[in-house]
């Protein structure tokens, strides 16, 4: 029996962090979710700081996933979720320069695989091909992955399935988790967890933000 995914509420919506990310959390801090994060662009610094701390200071497992393509850009995304103090960096192409920065300041880092562009991103690539990219980064020691599942323009569910079962590591599908049949597959496949962002705030499982996160949760914890 495969373990209940973690949901990880993510306060983005077109892969940007939406400017009310503090106010969202404040009224859902409460709610069944305990990871939480957001994107390195739509907040100043002391913004996200500011709210990373606090959501630290309610018991949150936080979480930064950085949209960015480059060393440089992907470093900077890097040297943010250490300064907010995050527990986990996702996102951001595989960089040895990355991941040992990461493991010097113990982030745990869950990059993406494939080929990804563009943003909201896109990932395309062979579901070979990706899956011996994620084997290549576990021999240098990677915590995990960032897969975009549903962002992927080939068939989606064969990559999440097939990575899964193949790639022994924790792997977060992320993008477009969008619907309950969504839900099922990302349950069956064995993800370790899962984001939802956009589609709560296109109210996609219909209810106030706190309410689809609790609706989410406890579907995924019903399961089965």
């Amino acid at each position: 029996m495969c373990q209940t995914p973690k949901l990880i509420v993510m306060l983005t919506h077109n892969d940007r962090t939406v400017e009310n990310a503090y106010e969202i959390f404040e009224k859902c801090k409460n709610s069944k979710a305990e990871y939480w994060g957001f994107k390195e662009e739509g907040l100043p610094l002391e913004e996200m700081k500011r709210l990373y701390t606090y959501m630290k200071q309610c018991g949150k497992t936080t979480v930064l996933e950085v949209v960015a393509y480059t060393e440089r850009e992907c470093m900077k995304g890097a040297e943010m979720a250490v300064e907010c103090g995050c527990d986990i960096l996702m996102g951001t192409l595989f960089f040895d320069s990355v991941h040992e920065y990461c493991k010097k300041h113990n982030l745990k880092y869950m990059p993406f695989v494939g080929k990804v562009s563009d943003r909201p991103s896109i990932l395309e690539g062979t579901i070979d091909e990706m899956v011996t990219e994620a084997k290549e980064c576990l021999k240098k020691g990677v915590y995990g992955f960032d897969l975009l599942g549903y962002r992927y323009q080939d068939d989606a569910e064969a990559l999440i399935y097939r990575f899964i079962a193949q790639v022994d590591a924790p792997v977060c599908i992320a993008g477009s988790v969008n619907s309950y049949s969504r839900l099922d597959a990302v349950g069956q496949s064995g993800a370790w967890a899962f984001t939802i962002g956009g589609a709560f705030f296109e109210n996609c499982f219909d209810g106030s933000f706190y309410q689809q996160i609790n609706k989410v949760c406890e579907y995924m914890e019903n399961r089965g």
